[in-house]
């Protein structure tokens, strides 16, 4: 009997080590834990988007008549039957220039787009009296993958975007991502940086990774208890056979007795 009774013990320990293994604990799963109940922190945020090499840049001059504006914009295709020609874009080069109408050669990477606007516009009144011009970077793309429910590629609307704003694009990480460990790879002018920020933390908002770049890829990796849930999951039909053997004997160890 004392076999009888050894082996169905054996059993529910397995599965009690199982699922305290797949838990994972409140410091695992909430974002900056350590920011105080009505605590204010001045915001000194600086931080600007600055071009790239292979930015697409739209970029449109105009003047108090429209023909003043018109030899500095590009378009493709004529006008007809009532459709506008597209406007073309402005590609940055591997020098980090743009070719621009008249101008010529103009350096961007590096520069913000209030920079580029006020070059452009102090090389402009020689032609144009007061331009106005208006600049927007056309491909600012950031990639989220890893444990979020919706990886993918997502387009931004506007000149900046924080981690916690991109992850919601991505509709916030899986329960079993993990917060404190985010990789953020980012590549300027062929320089590819890896940053990590612990989203746990209210310090992450001073992390160079906290603001995202254009085309920069967030990666989430797994917690433990996600790693040890794969694991079990890979075991699972072992463990199951082994309890059906156990099982098996213990009925028929029952049987006999």
């Amino acid at each position: 009997m004392k076999i009888t009774r050894l082996i169905p013990t054996k059993i529910v320990a397995i599965f009690i080590v199982m699922m305290t293994i797949s838990c994972a604990s409140k410091k695992d799963i909430v974002y900056f834990q350590d920011a105080l109940n009505y605590e204010t922190i001045v915001n000194e945020d600086v931080f600007v988007t600055k071009f790239k090499v292979d930015d697409l840049i739209g970029i449109f001059v105009s003047g108090k008549t429209p023909e003043a504006g018109r030899p500095f914009n590009l378009y493709r295709g004529a006008q007809e039957g009532g459709i506008a020609a597209e406007q073309v874009d402005y590609l940055v080069d591997l020098d980090g220039m743009i070719d621009f109408p008249i101008l010529g050669r103009i350096k961007v990477a590096g520069l913000s787009p209030n920079e580029l606007r006020n070059e452009l516009r102090e090389k402009l009144t020689v032609y144009i009296k007061d331009p106005i011009i208006n600049i927007r970077l056309k491909n600012f793309e950031v990639t989220i993958n890893g444990e979020v429910n919706r990886p993918g590629t997502y387009k931004v609307n506007g000149e900046r975007i924080n981690i916690m704003e991109a992850l919601g694009l991505a509709g916030d990480l899986k329960i079993k991502g993990r917060r404190d460990n985010i990789l953020v790879m980012r590549d300027f002018n062929g320089v590819r940086n890896y940053m990590r920020i612990d989203l746990t933390s209210k310090n992450a908002v001073n992390s160079p990774a906290y603001y995202l770049t254009q085309n920069d890829v967030v990666y989430v990796e797994p917690n433990k208890s996600a790693i040890n849930s794969s694991n079990q999951d890979s075991r699972a039909g072992i463990i199951v056979s082994i309890a059906s053997v156990l099982i098996t004997s213990t009925v028929l160890l029952i049987t006999r007795n």
